[in-house]
């Protein structure tokens, strides 16, 4: 049995051209998902929406199977695609991983994959009725699973049960699962070690995976990738892309840091910006010209255009309080104001006995 301790679950999509696309079931299946499982749930959404915007679909795999519902689910997914699906067995399709790689209208498989079938498995606790429930439920997947697979290579269930049934592990090159018409067709692949386990097989698979999906180093470009950029098509040599590289990061440099100068001049000026109007917008309060409760309009107002803000702040009119008129002397000098006059009648009357 495959270390579950290795497992790594990925589910990929890849569009390959604009009529085919990829699902890859790498992983373990489950019903959930997580701790390194692929939930059933996400693969049959990506089924569901590939097939309404694909015409083919190939789907990859490098499984060892997982929890026989959820397999159950993604099978009958597939089977219900209305696309092209041709299934490609790239390293292990185990248990019931193996059971959904006989679903596709055409099956290939690598020359150094491996497919496992055998009994179904599970169990309880309880009293011999649920025991005996138990194994009701299992002989009954047992036969659906039978029923899938023998129609697959044109054998009945019968002799399905007595051939992988039986309490082992049975695997399957690529050689006998096209023997025994379980797949259609062999693919070449880079080769494995002829001593490799299933269990190395499913890591060298998985492994370059996870290779091809790193983005290429760009310091590992050769002379000829960079002379088919515009700039570096004169460079005679590496020496003198490297020049190029090494000026063109230089005034890379000296552009970040003109941004970070002319950041910090519009930080300045908008700072300042932002104090001539509160200052306009204040005096315009305080001379009457506008009410307290129009700073904020008029300060937006000033913001979207200033110039035009100012003329019509100053169309407006001051407006003199009747206390400022009370307030302001006799015939604009320093004199005593007619209020502070009134004021001082009315104390000295009240001294008076």
């Amino acid at each position: 049995m495959v270390n579950r301790q290795i497992v790594i679950a990925m589910l990929f999509k890849s569009i390959l051209n604009e009529q085919t696309a990829c699902l890859l079931l790498y992983g373990e299946i489950s019903d959930e998902g997580g701790d390194g499982r692929i939930a059933s749930r996400d693969i049959v959404n990506e089924l569901m929406y590939l097939d309404s915007s694909y015409a083919n679909l190939n789907v990859r795999i490098n499984s060892i199977g997982g929890d026989v519902y959820p397999g159950i689910a993604i099978f009958n997914a597939i089977r219900q695609c209305k696309s092209n699906v041709i299934i490609y067995i790239d390293g292990i399709a185990a248990s019931i991983a193996g059971v959904i790689a006989l679903c596709g209208k055409r099956v290939e498989m690598s020359r150094y994959a491996r497919m496992m079938l055998h009994n179904v498995s599970g169990g309880c606790y309880g009293n011999k009725k649920d025991l005996a429930d138990m194994i009701q439920t299992i002989e009954s997947l047992e036969d659906t699973i039978a029923d899938i697979i023998g129609g697959r290579c044109g054998k009945d269930k019968e002799e399905i049960k007595d051939a992988y049934f039986d309490g082992a592990d049975h695997w399957l090159k690529a050689d006998e699962a096209l023997q025994l018409g379980l797949i259609d067709a062999i693919y070449d692949v880079e080769a494995v070690p002829d001593e490799s386990t299933t269990d190395d097989i499913y890591r060298i698979f998985t492994n370059r995976l996870e290779l091809e999906q790193q983005p290429q180093n760009p310091d590992k470009m050769k002379l000829e990738d960079f002379r088919k950029i515009p700039r570096f098509a004169n460079c005679a040599d590496e020496a003198a892309v490297m020049a190029m590289l090494g000026e063109t990061a230089q005034r890379a440099d000296k552009a970040d840091d003109l941004e970070k100068e002319n950041g910090e001049l519009r930080e300045q000026l908008q700072k300042q910006e932002e104090e001539r109007i509160e200052t306009v917008v204040a005096d315009a309060v305080t001379d009457g010209r506008i009410g307290a409760d129009q700073k904020d309009t008029y300060k937006n107002i000033l913001k979207a255009d200033f110039k035009n803000g100012m003329s019509a702040l100053k169309a407006l009119k001051p407006k003199k309080l009747l206390k400022d008129r009370l307030e302001a002397p006799a015939g604009g000098g320093t004199a005593e104001s007619p209020w502070e006059k009134r004021q001082r009648e009315i104390r000295e009357a009240n001294r008076r006995p």
